[in-house]
């Protein structure tokens, strides 16, 4: 933990009752003309810290901005997701950067944040836009010890830590469309890429991207998105903070990672199918060239869907656009 976090960590414990710069001084090992240095530089960012000779430092506000130490200083300990936390100001693709590390040997946990991407994508190759400063983009390392088979398990957890913390942000209900879309009022606002490297018997290393529209207003949308996307503060009516979003969707990630190693996907997926908009609906999945129409009847124990077809058979489904029928 170096300097930066732990101040932050100190000024966010200590919240409108402040704290010292000679406790900090003591607390931190070093002295309190480096502590005030590093206060300056933490102002020069944005962060509004008040200093009274009686009450010490108060943290006063944040900037719209993600901050990795501020990140790390407010997440706290976590099993293993957010325990490294690098953040971009401009990359191609956070999928890219992990990827990277990946094959580089980085330990499973970290999460690479960009506060804009110049070829976010989503699946199927699709554009992601990405716009600085109005969304949540990153991407998440694991390296979990599952079948390749079984790699949805983690889309599917990933969508219902997503669906959770936006609904404890903003008193939202969101909706999750199999497999990787949360919806609000029918309108997509979250994706999920999901990408792996495996071998025939078991998961190498897996790169989950995450895209939340957070703060786009509806003219920032293009306009053949406009009836098909939706953000966060169009549905909520008002700003959020993002990074207080960013918190909550690792700590409920990090609780469904921990559920899906211990084999509980289960009851994980009882979880998902409550707000799945998917199951239970007639519903046409097209598969490169390839279409299927039927019912969506449940999620098998890997995490795909299971599709009743219009024929009667019973068919298991990996991955695919899903368009619901009306």
């Amino acid at each position: 933990m170096n300097l930066d976090q732990q101040i932050l960590t100190a000024l966010h414990a200590a919240a409108a009752v402040g704290v010292s710069g000679a406790e900090l001084s003591q607390r931190l090992n070093v002295s309190r003309a480096a502590i005030w240095a590093r206060i300056e530089d933490l102002r020069a960012l944005g962060y509004e810290i008040d200093a009274s000779p009686h009450r010490g430092y108060r943290l006063c506000g944040v900037p719209d901005l993600l901050h990795a130490d501020d990140l790390l200083s407010r997440l706290g300990p976590t099993r293993v997701i957010g325990r490294d936390i690098r953040v971009f100001q401009e990359t191609s693709s956070t999928n890219d950067v992990v990827d990277k590390l990946a094959r580089d040997g980085v330990p499973e946990g970290v999460v690479v944040f960009a506060e804009s991407q110049t070829r976010g994508r989503g699946r199927l190759g699709r554009k992601w836009l990405s716009p600085a400063g109005r969304g949540l983009w990153f991407s998440v390392l694991l390296r979990p010890n599952l079948r390749p088979q079984a790699a949805t398990q983690m889309t599917i957890a990933t969508a219902l830590a997503v669906a959770r913390a936006i609904q404890q942000q903003t008193g939202l209900l969101p909706g999750i469309k199999w497999p990787n879309d949360i919806l609000l009022q029918g309108r997509k606002t979250a994706g999920i890429l999901t990408e792996l490297s495996a071998e025939l018997d078991h998961i190498k290393y897996l790169v989950l991207g995450i895209g939340v529209d957070v703060n786009l207003a509806a003219h920032e949308f293009p306009a053949d998105l406009r009836k098909l996307a939706t953000s966060l503060r169009i549905e909520a009516g008002r700003t959020l903070n993002r990074a207080d979003l960013a918190i909550a969707i690792l700590r409920a990630l990090d609780d469904d990672y921990a559920r899906i190693t211990s084999g509980q996907f289960e009851a994980v997926a009882n979880e998902w199918a409550e707000r799945c908009t998917t199951l239970g609906q007639p519903v046409t999945i097209h598969i490169g060239d390839r279409r299927l129409h039927g019912r969506a009847e449940a999620l098998d124990e890997d995490g795909a869907l299971l599709l009743r077809t219009e024929h009667g058979r019973l068919e298991r489904v990996i991955g695919g656009d899903v368009t619901m029928e009306k």
